[in-house]
């Protein structure tokens, strides 16, 4: 049924794709704030307010998974006053849109290594995902701490750290191993990324969902995330929906 909805929803008449996953990394917080004289923080705030809106603009329009950039493996490097203030936020976010997805049957989903967050933090991310782990209505999943590389690696650790012989692991196929890895990612119950959009200008992945977004489509908008609207939003779902999806072979 879930399935059903999003394809009412998100599916062109004339087209053949299916978004069922978008991500988004959401770039231009900082030089939103630069732009006008303000601090980082105070961006970093303004982009949290969108993470709302675009998450119910989302929600309302059938996109069952919706996962977004929010921290990175390399956003440690900088300022600890920046990254303080970015824990915090997401902190009070958190807490804030606790009711948001209660209410509304939304699932909330972290990927990322969290262990390197602060307790209190990291407590809230696991009691919010447990406590909306059987909502179905669509899953918004923020990546913190998370780096792609990092996630393959931390897969393959599972992988050869689990009961698995490794005589066995020898004689497999490429083929099983690439399945293998992909049971043991952060994301292995999601669908893989129809649809990957980054805001600010900037044109390229920056670590984020590489194994996941491997036959994405991708669109890379100049807009500031702050500054990054459901009409935007709307537009660029359309071009998805122009766009031809072979994975690899040839169109009938």
């Amino acid at each position: 049924m879930q399935q059903q909805e999003s394809t009412q929803a998100f599916t062109n008449i004339e087209s053949k794709n299916l978004l069922h996953h978008l991500a988004i990394i959401m770039d231009g917080n900082g030089r939103w704030a630069q732009n006008r004289k303000k601090s980082r923080q105070s961006g970093h705030k303004v982009g949290a307010k969108n993470v709302r809106n675009i998450t119910q603009w989302c929600l309302q329009y059938g996109i069952q998974f919706l996962t977004l950039y929010a921290f990175s493996t390399e956003n440690w490097n900088r300022p600890k006053k920046e990254i303080d203030a970015l824990m915090k936020l997401l902190e009070k976010y958190l807490k804030e849109e606790s009711q948001t997805y209660h209410k509304n049957n939304i699932r909330f989903r972290a990927i990322g290594d969290i262990d390197f967050f602060y307790q209190p933090l990291k407590h809230l991310i696991l009691d919010l995902e447990s406590s909306t782990s059987s909502y179905t209505k669509m899953t918004q999943t923020l990546a913190l701490n998370y780096g792609s590389k990092d996630e393959i690696s931390r897969a393959f650790l599972r992988v050869i750290k689990s009961n698995v012989d490794l005589a066995d692991l020898q004689t497999k196929t490429p083929k099983q191993i690439e399945s293998l890895i992909a049971q043991n990612l952060d994301t292995h119950d999601m669908p893989n990324v129809d649809l990957l959009v980054r805001t600010g200008g900037e044109q390229r992945l920056s670590n984020f969902l590489l194994w996941q977004a491997s036959y994405a489509e991708f669109y890379f908008s100049k807009t500031l995330w702050p500054d990054f609207d459901t009409k935007e939003l709307q537009e660029i779902i359309s071009d998805f929906y122009l766009r031809q999806r072979r994975f690899g072979a040839v169109e009938q």
